[in-house]
């Protein structure tokens, strides 16, 4: 690589975006390296941990969002059910369940030819991490703890109501 596209690439780095937002929220934010950002944001059901890792050789800004909680073995299979009929709905990103029991939203963002990240679609990738895991948690919850079906709990979770109490 040519000294000149190095130094371009460093300049834009997109983890120097995503660390400007974070700090204008008040968001806990761990800059490790310059390839990666951790952060810890408040979600509507529970904490979210989430990490942007900036990959040169993809040219990819990567981004994983992780609760506080770990699938059981006994309700593994179950677990790995609901995910695919999630990322089947989904249009962006999609649900990994990591062998350590860890449930996991990814999306990556390409970013090839020299293309730079700007601010709303850092934010967007944000907001994506937060509205999809506090859409989906109830459901990860029903079949981690209620011991329900995939599709029972994403009926039980998606369940719309209508008015107020």
């Amino acid at each position: 690589m040519a000294a000149s596209a190095a130094t371009h690439r460093e300049a834009t780095n997109p983890l120097d975006r995503v660390e400007r937002l974070a700090e204008a929220k008040s968001w806990h934010l761990d800059r490790t390296n310059d390839h990666e950002v951790i952060m810890l944001v408040g979600g509507g059901w529970a904490d979210l941990t989430m990490s942007f890792n900036w990959r040169d050789d993809l040219e990819s800004l990567q981004f994983a969002c992780t609760l506080d909680l770990k699938v059981p073995d006994k309700r593994r299979d179950e677990a790995i059910r609901l995910l695919n009929t999630i990322n089947a709905q989904l249009v962006h990103g999609h649900f990994d369940l990591w062998d350590n029991g860890t449930l996991v939203y990814r999306y990556a963002l390409l970013l090839t030819g020299g293309a730079e990240a700007n601010d709303e679609q850092c934010e967007a990738i944000i907001h994506m991490g937060v509205e999809t895991m506090h859409t989906y948690y109830p459901a990860i919850n029903f079949v981690i703890w209620a011991g329900q079906s995939a599709d029972e709990a994403l009926k039980n979770a998606l369940l719309e109501t209508m008015g107020e109490a």
